[in-house]
């Protein structure tokens, strides 16, 4: 789910949330509540009267999110996983490895992940979109060597994101209760069930075999969660809020619904 990650970075960069100026170098504090109580951080001024224009604003972002608790902490233990694990693994991953390198690995998957792209656009009936999806797969995998250079970017044929959440949702299927899951962020009901069949489907397939040889290499596996997040900007505790969980809850949600009507 990283990719949404990268998404929700992209909106909050596009004015969704902004900052004061003057604040975007300081360090990050992490409540050790583990963002359970974020109105108690709030300083009211009576006469702007305040405590109402933030009580509006977090009803405007609500979610339904009856597993908010468990939620919660879901969010927190990602937030020191990627603070403590994940980025010095990123971190050490760019210092070893020559940046073609990286760009290689990152074409590799990507190539990969358009074969369920190419599954879910059929299943939503995109005509143009799985046609592109096809081409890009064909050059990828000849012209560009499995995968390793992505030529077809650079024919006109950007990559597009197709996943199994979406296709439910295309055909009406609610996304139903807000999910935090662990290592891999924002979900919901629908989008993790997706999730579960994309991987299934990934599997049978065994594009250029690699699936099969996936089983008997985690380290493959362990790869590709290391350049997944490589890829990602996102960064937990950049918006410097102790809102950051509830935007970060409805930018997902918002983001998903655009996705599928497109």
């Amino acid at each position: 789910m990283a990719k949404y990650l990268l998404l929700i970075a992209a909106l909050m960069s596009a004015g969704m949330v902004h900052a004061d100026n003057s604040k975007a170098n300081a360090p990050v504090v992490v409540d050790s509540d583990g963002f359970k109580e974020p109105l108690s951080k709030l300083k009211f001024n009576p006469g702007l009267d305040q405590r109402e224009f933030e009580r509006s604003t977090l009803n405007a972002l609500n979610v339904y999110d009856p597993l908010e608790s468990w939620n919660r902490r879901v969010y927190h233990f990602n937030y020191r996983f990627d603070q403590w694990v994940f980025l010095p693994v990123v971190d050490g991953y760019r210092y070893v490895t020559p940046s073609f390198v990286r760009t290689g690995v990152s074409n590799f998957f990507n190539n990969l992940g358009d074969v369920p792209n190419l599954m879910n656009s059929l299943l939503q009936f995109k005509g143009k979109r799985s046609m592109e999806t096809t081409a890009r797969l064909l050059l990828n995998t000849t012209v560009g060597i499995a995968g390793l250079w992505d030529p077809a970017t650079a024919m006109g044929l950007p990559r597009q994101s197709e996943d199994f959440g979406q296709t439910l949702g295309y055909y009406g299927v609610p996304g139903g209760a807000y999910f935090v899951l662990p290592i891999f962020g924002p979900s919901n009901l629908r989008d993790t069930s997706g999730l579960l069949v994309d991987y299934t489907a990934e599997s049978a397939i065994n594009f250029l075999n690699v699936a099969e040889v996936s089983s008997n290499h985690p380290e493959l596996l362990l790869l590709r969660g290391v350049d997944k997040r490589y890829q990602t900007s996102f960064r937990y505790g950049q918006l410097n809020s102790p809102f950051e969980y509830e935007k970060v809850r409805y930018v997902y949600t918002e983001s998903r619904k655009l996705q599928i009507a497109e």
